[in-house]
């Protein structure tokens, strides 16, 4: 039997109780990880309890602690946990994001200091957080973010999310020629449309799902099992001589669509 891709490795993966980072997760679970997860308040903690059962139950590692990312005494304590329970910490995922789809003229200011603080500020913090683990363990490591998209293309309507995933952009680039030396690598996942909870209004509406799915080269929206197997193989020793790139796996969106 071939050796899991991921076996004795240690993750973090922020906003992991649902979509995206639930998958991911999971998939790193599965391919031999030891996983620790945050879940933000008590709204997602049965979420991320039942994940963490669910991985020791099909003989997995996993525990889940109640964090903020875009607070760093929280995230400080979460990749602590991982390190004193798990040895170590391997990857560092940084996947919690949210949106608030308004124009710009009308987006109160206190809307995108939220928005940039949890994608944007917290991607910092998490990945500030691990690289200063990762050096000093001095055995390199791994560093995936989870754009969009959005970090390129515009999305009328959604200036504050665009502006951030466009900042985690040029924040992977520089941190990835920073911490090369310590063979940390830094790369960004930029996911299209996923069917996930954050896209099930779209999904609801036969106009708009419609428009949507006409946009997309491949006819559907992708998996979040997808997103999860390429964060595997970033996270994996195949990718070793990876870094400072964003991966788009959007089935051909960013190549035929107009502003969404």
């Amino acid at each position: 039997m071939a050796a899991r891709p991921l076996e004795g490795k240690v993750a973090v993966v922020t906003g992991a109780t649902t979509g995206i980072g639930n998958a991911i997760a999971m998939a790193f679970a599965q391919e031999g990880a030891a996983v620790a997860i945050d879940y933000h308040s008590e709204k997602t903690r049965s979420g991320a309890i039942n994940m963490v059962e669910a991985i020791k139950a099909s003989g997995g590692r996993a525990l889940c602690v109640q964090a903020d990312v875009s607070n760093v005494e929280d995230v400080r304590q979460l990749i602590q946990h991982a390190i004193g329970e798990f040895g170590g910490l391997d990857i560092m995922v940084n996947n919690a994001g949210i949106e608030h789809q308004l124009p710009f003229v009308g987006t109160p200011l206190e809307v995108w200091q939220q928005v940039l603080a949890v994608n944007l500020t917290g991607v910092w913090i998490g990945a500030q957080e691990a690289a200063r683990k990762m050096i000093s363990a001095g055995k390199g490591g791994r560093i995936i973010n989870v754009s969009s998209v959005h970090e390129d293309l515009p999305m009328p309507g959604n200036a504050a999310y665009c502006a951030t995933k466009g900042g985690v952009r040029m924040l992977m680039r520089t941190i990835a020629v920073e911490l090369a030396a310590d063979r940390i690598t830094v790369n960004n996942i930029a996911p299209g449309a996923v069917d996930t909870p954050i896209d099930a209004p779209t999904k609801a509406d036969p106009e708009k799902y419609a428009a949507l799915l006409h946009e997309i080269p491949l006819g559907r929206m992708g998996q979040p099992a997808e997103i999860g197997g390429l964060a595997v193989f970033l996270a994996s020793d195949a990718a070793a001589y990876i870094t400072g790139s964003t991966y788009v796996i959007d089935g051909g969106l960013m190549r035929s669509s107009g502003a969404l």
